[in-house]
């Protein structure tokens, strides 16, 4: 299973980079623009742009009516890579000032009379600026029957067109003289990551990720983006349509409830938000109980497994991201949930996904559950002499603790089971920090259960929770020695206790 291991750290690794922020709509803002000198070195910086490209999409060009002038000097610093980053002076703020990012570049563009310029885009397209949401034609502010068409910096070096450039102009009858234009890159321009690196210490990492609960974007920032959490928070909302509010996990997840402590960093401070997963929808406080957006296709998948008529036990339903498509699947269902408002939400959301009439939900401690409803309906269902066509699944997702919920399945039924009954599979989480974390969550579980499940049961890697921490998923069938107490054969009594012997005692024993 290393192979599997290491195949999914690397898909993880690439899930992360594309958790990042939304990127939206770039205002270029076009000021001046003169014909260019020949030997100008400026466009130099533009490579730098050009390999940046990717990660600075959508830039929408207007162009205001200014009159030509000359350039001054400075503005043309190929020195300085960081030209195209927002403005330095950014570095430490803590409170968001859009206007300090305002930057000035400068872009080559050519002057196109109007009737050629789709000719010229097909022609000139490995040339011509390609770029998601940049309007490559924009209007000449001095002559009403030309249009100024912008080039991609990384292909113009030293705003000079190539020969074979050059020839195409040629034909189409344009001149091949390129243009400046003093261009002004505001707040608007850069994505939320640029923003950030500009505006953290450098060298310190920055948050470039966050998970969305609706209207709510969910960060765990470090202890060193603390003092700029608030500038964090608005960026992310401004940044990403639909966000809202943002909130900042400020204690680890307590393991009886599954909910945390929270700041909300920017925007309104109503968690109560909807979500949408695998077709259903659901209404959760986001501050009183557990949802987490990263486990949509886990859920999926066990549902996946589950068929028309199979029994589903979910011991840690929350708001039942497993009990309502397993109901809606046509399952019998029995849903619980230690948190009063888990429960309350559960009911809620069975109501709004009109499953309320299928799903038994409990408000009771997982061992109870186990221990009452579930052992009553196994004990029914599984002694029946009339063929079992219905499999039992139990889903135990608390990943901190589920294991030790395990010892709970020891001699849960008493008796022989029916020839035909079909023993219930559980479907079980839990963290790891082991270097074999698959052999690690099996021995645990089979410390929990006093048996061996080597050749019985399958383990799944649901998702890499923080460096060196695996969350995993073990599912089995329960081993029917572990889950049947057989009574003693008729007429045979059970072994007598031996006595204990001075001999038996240990030196504990001695000194209490």
């Amino acid at each position: 299973m290393e192979w599997l291991h290491n195949v999914y750290k690397m898909n993880d690794f690439f899930s992360r980079i594309l958790w990042g922020f939304g990127y939206s709509a770039r205002l270029l803002k076009t000021n001046h623009y003169r014909p260019a000198a020949s030997n100008t070195s400026s466009p130099a910086v533009w490579m730098l742009l050009a390999q940046r490209s990717g990660r600075i999409p959508a830039l929408f060009a207007v162009v205001q009516k200014r009159r030509i002038f000359t350039m001054p000097e400075t503005v043309q610093d190929d020195t300085n890579p960081g030209l195209y980053s927002p403005h330095p002076e950014v570095r430490g703020m803590t409170l968001l000032n859009r206007e300090a990012f305002k930057r000035t570049l400068v872009v080559p563009v050519l002057k196109v009379k109007k009737e050629i310029v789709h000719t010229l885009l097909k022609s000139l397209k490995q040339t011509v600026l390609q770029r998601p949401g940049l309007k490559r034609v924009v209007e000449d502010p001095e002559d009403e029957d030309s249009k100024l068409v912008i080039l991609d910096p990384h292909k113009v070096p030293e705003f000079s067109l190539g020969e074979s450039e050059k020839e195409v102009l040629k034909q189409l009858h344009i001149s091949p003289e390129v243009s400046k234009y003093n261009l002004e890159l505001t707040y608007k321009n850069f994505k939320s990551e640029e923003i950030l690196r500009a505006v953290l210490p450098e060298g310190q990492d920055v948050t470039s990720g966050f998970s969305r609960v609706g209207h709510i974007a969910h960060v765990n920032l470090r202890d060193h983006q603390l003092p700029y959490r608030h500038l964090i928070g608005q960026v992310i909302v401004d940044k990403n349509p639909g966000i809202t509010c943002v909130v900042n996990k400020t204690n680890i997840i307590d393991s009886t409830y599954r909910n945390f402590q929270m700041e909300v960093l920017a925007g309104e401070s109503n968690l109560v938000t909807k979500v949408k997963e695998n077709n259903f929808t659901y209404e959760l406080d986001f501050a009183k109980v557990y949802w987490n957006p990263r486990l949509s296709t886990e859920h999926g998948r066990i549902v996946e497994l589950l068929k028309p008529g199979d029994v589903l036990f979910d011991v840690f339903a929350g708001i039942g991201p497993f009990a309502i498509p397993a109901a809606k699947k046509k399952c019998v269902v029995f849903a619980n949930d230690l948190n009063p408002e888990s429960y309350n939400w559960l009911l809620h959301n069975c109501k709004l996904n009109k499953v309320d009439n299928k799903i038994k939900a409990f408000n009771m401690d997982g061992r109870d559950f186990l221990l009452g409803p579930v052992r009553e309906e196994l004990r029914k269902e599984l002694t029946l002499v009339k063929e079992q066509k219905a499999a039992f699944h139990i889903v135990m997702n608390l990943p901190a603790l589920a294991i030790e919920f395990l010892d709970v399945f020891r001699h849960l039924l008493v008796g022989e089971p029916c020839s035909t009954a079909v023993l219930p599979t559980v479907h079980c989480y839990g963290f790891s920090k082991h270097e074999n974390p698959t052999k690690d969550i099996q021995e645990r579980a089979e410390a929990a259960l006093g048996a061996s499940l080597e050749g019985r049961c399958s383990t799944y890697l649901v998702r890499n929770v923080a460096p060196n921490k695996e969350m995993l998923c073990i599912t089995f069938q329960i081993p029917v020695d572990v889950l049947y107490k057989r009574p003693c054969p008729a007429g045979e009594k059970p072994a007598p206790k031996r006595l204990r012997t001075c001999k038996d005692s240990t030196e504990e024993d001695i000194q209490s």
